[in-house]
């Protein structure tokens, strides 16, 4: 799904919030759709990752990603940058075709009392819901609640998911049903538990993950959690 590179800068913008086109890629992934085709986890400098924000579009078109997104904590720093310096390839190379990038954030929250993220995505950046999430710190008392986390996302036009449901105190046959429960739209079912070099997802969580997630009817989505200097690795 490489989005061709339109005239109006505008389209940048409406392409980052086009939730039916994310889930129907989504509903597509497979195995083997990260990291060189999808990639729905990474940070830049503008939190915890070592990339900035153009090094992460380089790499993404020489990788020769067709989408993905910036899921830095609790901020869109770095995705605004990624977006600019899209829209100035754009203005010099009309005729390139690039990924597609939507807006991404990653949050803490609180679900079955564990500490959790949750990640958003094809959100409106401007929507006031989001505010409390975008402070460059982790949300306090009630706004922490994963109930109000997931709902602030879809106020805002976005989905939400369960980042690494198999990383955390509590079980994934523990948290996933809470976390339908909430309305969450999918779960991040692709993931390298072990940071294996080259990328792949753990054989073992991925099947538990994903048969969580068709009880449930969520959507699975891929990413590698990128922190260190390269998108095909998390460290």
């Amino acid at each position: 799904m490489a989005v061709k590179m339109a005239p109006a800068l505008a389209s940048l913008q409406v392409a980052a919030q086009n939730r039916e086109a994310l889930r129907q890629v989504w509903q597509n992934i497979q195995p083997e759709s990260c990291p060189h085709s999808y990639n729905f986890h990474m940070h830049t400098i503008c939190s915890d990752g070592r990339l900035k924000p153009k090094e992460v579009i380089d790499q993404a078109l020489t990788i020769g990603l067709k989408g993905f997104a910036i899921t830095d904590h609790h901020t869109i720093g770095g995705y605004k940058i990624a977006q600019s310096w899209l829209e100035f390839l754009q203005r010099s190379s009309p005729s390139t075709s690039a990924p597609h990038l939507w807006t991404g954030v990653e949050i803490t929250a609180n679900l079955l009392d564990t500490e959790v993220h949750i990640l958003g995505y094809a959100f409106n950046p401007a929507h006031s819901s989001l505010e409390p999430y975008l402070q460059g710190h982790a949300p306090r008392n009630s706004d922490a609640r994963a109930a109000v986390v997931v709902a602030a996302l879809h106020e805002a036009g976005g989905l939400a998911v369960l980042a690494h449901p198999a990383r955390y105190r509590c079980s994934a046959e523990e948290l996933i049903p809470a976390a339908a429960d909430l309305g969450i739209d999918g779960v991040e079912a692709y993931y390298a538990y072990a940071n294996p070099d080259p990328w792949q997802p753990s054989a073992k969580q991925t099947q538990q993950v994903k048969k969580l997630s068709a009880t449930y009817n969520l959507l699975n989505t891929c990413g590698t959690d990128t922190h260190g200097p390269n998108l095909l690795r998390r460290l």
